[in-house]
């Protein structure tokens, strides 16, 4: 096979190496593959989300670049990149936004390089102006950690940060780590290679996590929720009138 006939992302992996000056056989034991990366660069054995990630975190190498998503071939992950790892577009090319449920967020963070894991995953498109100009993506909420304001199966639709440094205190925001997928508020801390992350639910004890534990942060900016509470605004209105009348007929009773 020629090689300009081989997918860019071979072509790009097999940059990466040669930029290094490594052979394919020190290349992939830098990349823990068990043989050399012959196979892959023959277009045969697919270049996995895992070894993706591998190429990020050992040589910064920008995983949107290798797909051909970005010109800016290395990203610096010491100074808190959490940018989006994948975009995911329909046939147009416009960006679609992807949803994670419960389910896929437990392989979230070892697919997060992963193009072809993506496309396995339900997606569309919202036609509102809020949701233009930026990556999307939903989240599917676990556990009781963020209420009252999140609830469990809720889903929050958050926008991508690029750098920590645009993650502002107290928002909220989904968390991307190497093993987890959360949702909490976030502080920054005077160590800035550590953040703070912080439960809605005061229940749950704030816990501190490294800058360098963290692949990707989007800013929660609205939510689907399937659990609307009927004890609304008139029910609590309608139950401080009983209350009222009920002490007005005590009152009464008092002065007789």
């Amino acid at each position: 096979m020629a090689i300009n006939d081989l997918a860019s992302e071979i072509r790009r992996f097999k940059e990466i190496r040669e930029d290094h000056d490594f052979t394919q056989a020190e290349f992939a034991e830098q990349l823990g593959i068990k043989h050399s990366t012959a196979d892959i660069e023959r277009g045969r054995t697919k270049l996995s989300g895992r070894i993706v990630t591998e190429l990020l975190r050992l040589f910064h190498v920008n995983p949107l670049w290798i797909y051909g998503y970005s010109n800016q071939k290395h990203l610096n992950t010491d100074h808190g990149d959490v940018s989006p790892k994948v975009v995911v577009v329909d046939q147009e090319d416009q960006e679609n936004m992807v949803l994670i449920n419960q389910k896929a967020a437990a392989g979230y963070p070892n697919n997060i390089a992963d193009v072809e894991w993506y496309q396995k995953l339900p997606a569309f498109d919202l036609p509102l102006p809020q949701y233009r100009n930026a990556s999307y993506r939903g989240f599917q909420v676990e556990g009781n950690s963020m209420l009252p304001n999140f609830r469990p199966d809720d889903w929050v639709l958050a926008k991508g940060v690029d750098s920590l440094h645009d993650a502002s205190d107290n928002k909220i925001f989904v968390i991307v780590m190497q093993d987890a997928v959360v949702v909490k508020k976030l502080q920054k801390l005077p160590d800035s290679s550590r953040v703070l992350l912080v439960s809605l639910n005061e229940e749950y004890v704030p816990y501190e996590v490294s800058v360098s534990d963290i692949q990707e942060i989007w800013q929660v900016n609205s939510k689907l929720t399937f659990n609307i509470d009927t004890y609304g605004e008139s029910s609590l209105l309608r139950e401080l009138q009983a209350s009222m009348q009920e002490l007005k007929s005590q009152l009464k009773t008092f002065k007789a």
